[in-house]
This record gives C-alpha cells, structure tokens and sequence, in this order.
C-alpha cells in the first residue's frame, strides 16, 4: 500500500508504454459498505461484512458507530458489528463524519434514534448541503438544531409520514430508509420530484432487504415496516465507481483490463460505465455475471451522455471525452455542483484548461473538445474522484502531475499502487494470432468466431486489400502503374470494423464484395508498395490493441513472424469453390473452380510475400471439419502460447 507520508506531492503520472494487460482486484464499494454498517449496527445480533472496502471514508463511519455503542472488529476485509436491535448510546462527544458525504448523511437518522448528540464533520463537509435531510427529520417529530454541520438534535423521531425532495440527493433518501425499521412505526416517505441518482435508491433498499427489512415501492412513495433488521452474513461487491478507473485506462492507453467480482449482477449503477460510456465511444466490452473487461485501442470517438445516475463517474468521463477525437458532453450531472466533495462540473473543466484540453461548463453538465495535453500540475480539491480521474489522462501522450495525491485515501488508498501494477504488468508488444491460408478455407468465418471466444480483437485484413483495390478501382488507376496503385493506398484512409468497412469516410462494406473488386484484388495484392503500406497499417491496428486475431495470406509469415500462435487453414479446391460459390449464389461451379486455382497460382507466386505455410505454424484442412471443430481446435492452442 502507498506511503502518503513519502509520497511525492504533486505526483507525477507517465504515459504508460505498451498496453494494458490486467486483471484487477478491487476494494469493495465504499457505498454498499456504509450502508451494509448502518444496516447492520441496527440488526438484533451479530452481523458479518466481507469485502469490505476500508478507506478514510468507512473508518469514520465504523468510528461513528461505536461512539453509539456498537462493537466491531476489523479483519483484514472482514468487519464483524454487533447490532443492538436499534438500542445506541447517546455520544459522549460529537460524531465526526470527516470528509465522507454518505457519513454524516447516514449517521444523522441514527443521532435521532439515539435520542441526541451532535454531528460534524470536516471543514469540506460543513459547506455541503443537509437541510433536505433536517426539514425531513422535524417533519418525523425529531428536534434538529441546524441544516448544516455541525447539526445538534435533542430529540428522536416520533412521526411516520413525511415527504421529502429527491432532485438534490439521492443519500437524503437512502439515510432516511436506512433507519427507518428503527423508528417506532417505520416511514412513509413521499419523493416529491424525480429521484437524482436513482440506482442508490435502489442500492438502499436492496441492502435492506437483505437483512430482513419490508419495504414496498410504489411511484413517488416508499413505505417501510417498522420492526428493525435480522443479523447476516453479508458480501460487499467491488466499487463500481472505482472499477471506472482501470477501466477507462484501458480505453485511454489501449489493451486488457478486466475487473472481477463486478458485472451483471452488480447492485451498483456505476457499473455500467463500461457499456454506457465506454463501448459507444469505441472499446469493446464483456460483462459476466462477476467480471467486466474492457479492451481498448487508444482510439476513442466523441459521446454525449447523460449521466444524472452515475453522477460520480463525471471526473471518468472528463478525462476519456479529453482523449477522444472530437467533442464529448455530459448531462443530468448539475445536481454536483454543491453536493459533492468539490464542484466537480467547473473542477473538472478548470483543470481541463490548465491541461490544454478545451472544454466548458454546460447548464446541466460539460463539454470537452478532445486532444493533445501539455504537462502540468492540476488541483485536486481535496476531491479523491478528481485526483484518480485527472491521473488518467497523464497516462498517455504526455505526464501530469497531480496537487495532493493523498486525497485518494478517502476512498480508495491503494490507487497509486494499482496504477503502478498496470504499469508493470503493460505490454511491449502485441499478443498475435495469425490466420493465414488460401482463398476460402475459412478464415474469415474461424477469425471472427475465435475472436468471440478468446475475447480479441478481429481484424479482416484480407477486408483492407479490398478496400484499397475499391479505392484504386473508383480513382481510375491503372493496375500496371504500381507507383500510383501504392500512392492510392497510402492516402486513403480505412478503417475495418467488426461489421464494416469504411473509406475515407463512405461505408463500402457491400461494394468491396462486387465481381469487379474480387477479380482485381490480387492483382492489387502482389504489389510490393501496398503491400509494406497495409503490413504496417496492420501491425500498428495490432499494437494499439494489446492482442489481436488477424487473417490473410502474408500474417504469419511477413506482417507478425513472431506471432504467439499462427495457424495455416487449408481445404481442397472443390470444397473451397463449393464454399466460395454458396457465398456469392454463382451457380457455375466450375469456373468457380478455374477462378480459386488461378487466385492460388497468383498468391502463392507473387514476388513479394507469397502464401506459404509459415514456420512453426499449425496446419489444419478444414475440407471435412465444421466450423465449431476448427475454431475448437485453435482455441485449445492458444492458451499454452501466451
């Protein structure tokens, strides 16, 4: 764990090089902690937390319960409370909620069950907004002596219904329900406008109900049983908002991150950052029931979104829209701009410019122009979601240095730490798996399911020579002028997708299929200049990705020689025509036979590159192989190269 006492301030951040390849352990959800406490503090017997994510901002909570009385004890991860049924001590002296929000909203209901005492917290804390959560408690019968901290109360809740404003804080709302099977006859508590951050709610009320509470959802009202809370053995799920750091590096930097513990089950909102944020702005995402994974290229397209229920990933957001190429903005996120640590809508934008990354503060939000950052020192505002987002942009392109990392310890201590093992454990270069062979063996069909299997990227690069034989086709060049052929390929710009072929911006996707593009292709192919033009467009594609699966006829053996696996595919003419005329509905079978002989004269014949089986590579003849048994096959190679 990091030293903050030797840690220099401001802390550097360095580009990372290569790309990411981790699989990352984190602490457990600081929200779902402080709730599973509270809940558990209330229950009649002895409950037992694990995963518990231990920062700055559950030991002030754990403090807090036991000046009311409850006993815990801390393992490692695991913490044991001994509930007392609702029973709590009056304070001796005031609670100190320090710097954690959900805190000293959560800890306010318990000082009425108590009967009296004071909460405070820290000078950060006192200029944070309480008085939805005040005019509710007086609205229950409880005496509550300021609206903000420090806040005395003298006397406990002695009402059930009251109503209260969900526009500002969804915590005022989950502090409230959190305590209410204390209350002599529960709550029912009206929302009055549209719940900010709904998935806390509902975060809330799943933890409550875990420990035996009842509580019954209807719109705009939430009613709870009185009767208190059952002891129980509880798990803390990863911090979803803290899983978005590692994440969205891998966005940012390029490669592999997978985070376990967290995926579809998750009762955490922020969780799906990675699918809401990240997939549309170009990574490619898989989520488990227990893991999410993000693999990334570097390369990221602008979004807009709004974020009004994962209001904690706006610092995220700011740094990958600050990557991207073009203009991002995010919305549903003003609410923030009082309720947080810092106003983190100006913060971020603020330090955005100090970085040279133009962006501005919107009505409900921001907007970031992406591009280039010059290295300096941001401030932090004692805000830790502002330090760990701000550190990601300084991990490619150019450093930055970050004012007080320190701050990071209110939720998550170990983040310097993690950032220093991705940084470890990055990649020099590319895992490859190259797919050569003739014109149909299946390559394009094993490729693109193996890719789904072993979670890599696909590239077509068989897709690229078409496309550049397209572009050469429509510009009118002729083939024999090799000079101009090369030319043509060095200025257009193409980018294969999954499910797409794009030139210089106009979809070609069906086009590069046509007669015309298939009989000239290898013509095309064979030329010494488009060849070392695509062979560095593809290693570069492999480079920014981390891993990659990719096809064609030269992968193995020119493009990656040092490929992790390579595998040659193989079928006999009369199945491949077969296969070729099934594609393309051409019903004379053969000419189709004369046409694959010829395109095999001409590719393994060329000068330049010629298909051959590549040294080391495993030969496989899929004439009387189905798909399934192929890609099987190379599946079970692939883990014993890596």
């Amino acid at each position: 764990m990091t030293d903050f006492a030797v840690l220099p301030d401001p802390y550097r951040v360095e580009p990372i090089a290569g790309t990411l390849d981790s699989t990352v352990v984190l602490p457990g959800s600081k929200s779902l902690t402080n709730r599973a406490l509270i809940v558990a503090a209330l229950a009649d017997g002895t409950s037992t937390l694990t995963g518990v994510g231990l920062s700055d901002d559950t030991e002030a909570m754990i403090g807090a319960l036991e000046a009311l009385g409850i006993q815990t004890e801390v393992d490692g991860t695991t913490v044991t409370v001994h509930g007392r049924g609702g029973a709590l001590d009056v304070p001796a002296s005031e609670l100190d909620a320090n710097q954690s929000g959900t805190s000293a909203r959560f800890l306010l209901p318990m000082l009425a069950i108590a009967g009296s005492g004071t909460l405070t917290g820290h000078e950060q804390m006192r200029g944070r907004p309480m008085g939805d959560l005040t005019k509710a408690l007086r609205g229950l019968g409880a005496t509550v002596e300021s609206d903000v901290l420090p806040i005395p109360v003298s006397s406990g809740v002695t009402g059930r219904e009251v109503s209260i404003g969900a526009e500002v804080s969804s915590q005022f709302i989950s502090a409230l329900l959190l305590s209410a099977p204390a209350f002599r006859d529960g709550l029912d508590l009206t929302l009055v406008g549209t719940p900010v951050s709904q998935p806390y709610i509902d975060m809330t009320i799943s933890v409550m109900a875990a420990f035996g509470a009842t509580v019954d959802v209807s719109e705009g009202r939430i009613q709870v049983a009185a009767g208190g809370y059952e002891a129980q053995t509880y798990a803390i799920e990863p911090d979803a908002s803290t899983a978005t750091y590692p994440l969205a590096a891998a966005a940012i930097v390029g490669g592999r991150i997978t985070v376990v513990g967290l995926g579809s089950m998750s009762l955490q909102g922020d969780a799906e950052f990675a699918t809401r944020v990240l997939e549309p702005m170009g990574a490619s995402v898989f989520v488990d029931n227990d893991s999410i994974e993000v693999r990334g290229s570097g390369i990221l397209d602008p979004l807009s979104v709004d974020l009004g229920d994962m209001s904690d990933t706006a610092p995220t957001f700011a740094a990958v829209a600050a990557k991207a190429s073009g203009t991002s903005s995010v919305t549903g996120i003003g609410f923030i701009r009082t309720t947080k640590e810092s106003d983190r809508v100006q913060a971020s934008v603020d330090e955005l410019d100090r970085l040279g990354v133009s962006s501005s503060v919107d009505s409900d939000g921001f907007t970031v122009s992406g591009g280039p950052h010059q290295t300096t020192a941001v401030d932090t505002y004692e805000d830790h979601r502002m330090a760990m987002g701000l550190a990601l942009v300084g991990l490619t392109d150019a450093p930055v240095d970050i004012n007080d990392p320190g701050c990071v310890a209110k939720t998550f201590p170990g983040y310097w730490d993690m950032l220093a093992t991705l940084r470890a454990e990055a990649r020099p270069a590319p895992l490859v798996l190259a797919i050569d062979g003739p014109a149909g063996s299946g390559k394009s069909t094993v490729a693109k399911l193996i890719s789904l299997v072993l979670r890599l990227p696909h590239l077509d690069t068989g897709a690229m020579y078409r496309a550049v034989t397209y572009a050469v086709l429509q510009a009118g060049v002729h083939l024999d002028d090799h000079a101009a052929v090369t030319a043509a390929a060095e200025s257009a710009t193409i980018v294969v997708g999954p499910s797409s072929v794009v030139i210089d911006g106009v979809d070609v996707t069906t086009a590069i299929r046509e007669p015309d593009v298939t009989a000239a292709v290898s013509t095309v192919a064979a030329i010494p200049g488009v060849r070392v033009v695509l062979a560095e467009s593809q290693r570069e594609w492999a480079r920014k990705r981390g891993a990659a699966v990719l096809e064609g006829r030269d992968i193995g053996t020119a493009v990656f020689p040092d490929a992790t696996l390579k595998i040659y595919l193989d079928a006999s003419v009369d199945e491949r025509a077969r296969r070729r005329a099934s594609e393309t509905g051409d019903e004379d079978l053969e000419a189709m036979k004369i046409a694959i002989a010829e395109r095999d004269r001409l590719d393994m014949t060329r000068e330049t590159d010629p298909l051959t089986v590549a040294d080391g590579a495993v030969v496989i003849d899929t004439t009387s192989l189905d798909i399934d048994g192929v890609v099987e096959a190379i599946a079970n190679e692939w883990p014993s190269r890596q």
